[in-house]
């Protein structure tokens, strides 16, 4: 299990005249965040700097910043630092300064890239990414009150479809997935017909 927003967020702050916007995502891979950051460029071509920092996987090995022009240690490092201080990977911070006609010193911009940074991170979805398997139920419809009950109470996440049985499809994570087979089995006098689906990394609601 690791940490990480799920989705983007953007927040905006004013610092001396200047303007800091924090764009905030969840990047797996380089490759995506490469292309978050074309896009936050492409977005805001007259901003005086595109600074970033980002942590690409789920491990904490692909991690990189870029002061973009600012002076060295004042923007990439302090929006790192934010990363690794929350422990969030597989994501990018990008804050983009349109500069407002006052300096703010080596203090004042790190001081500003962090809040900046800080506030996205706030601003986001922040979820714990695991491993889980995507589980297939099918039960009679005398049934489906019964096992509609049961996903409510387990806070299971599901679809469900209705042919000549009712099927559920469900997202179980997948260190608790035998604890969840057995409960519902048990509940339902094992009438349910239950099939093992892929296994994938899934975002689940921090708790």
């Amino acid at each position: 299990m690791y940490l990480s927003v799920r989705g983007e967020a953007v927040t905006e702050r004013i610092v001396e005249k200047s303007r800091f916007i924090a764009f905030v995502a969840h990047t797996s891979g380089e490759a995506e965040v490469k292309a978050f950051l074309a896009r936050v460029r492409g977005e805001h071509p007259q901003a005086t700097h595109v600074c970033y920092g980002y942590i690409a996987d789920a491990i904490g090995n692909e991690q990189r910043f870029s002061d973009a022009g600012e002076p060295q240690g004042t923007a990439g490092m302090p929006i790192l630092s934010v990363l690794k201080a929350r422990k969030l990977y597989e994501t990018t911070v990008a804050v983009v300064r349109y500069f407002g006609g006052i300096k703010l010193g080596a203090g004042g911009l790190t001081r500003a890239y962090s809040a900046s940074a800080a506030e996205g991170c706030d601003a986001a979805e922040i979820c714990e990414y695991g491993e889980c398997v995507r589980v297939s139920m099918r039960v009679a419809y005398p049934e489906v009150s019964a096992i509609t009950r049961f996903l409510d109470r387990e806070g299971t996440v599901y679809e469900r479809s209705f042919g000549e049985s009712a099927e559920f499809i469900a997202v179980v994570r997948e260190d608790g997935y035998a604890g969840f087979k057995s409960r519902l089995n048990e509940m339902l006098n094992g009438r349910v017909e239950i099939t093992e689906g892929e296994r994938k990394i899934f975002p689940f609601p921090k708790q």
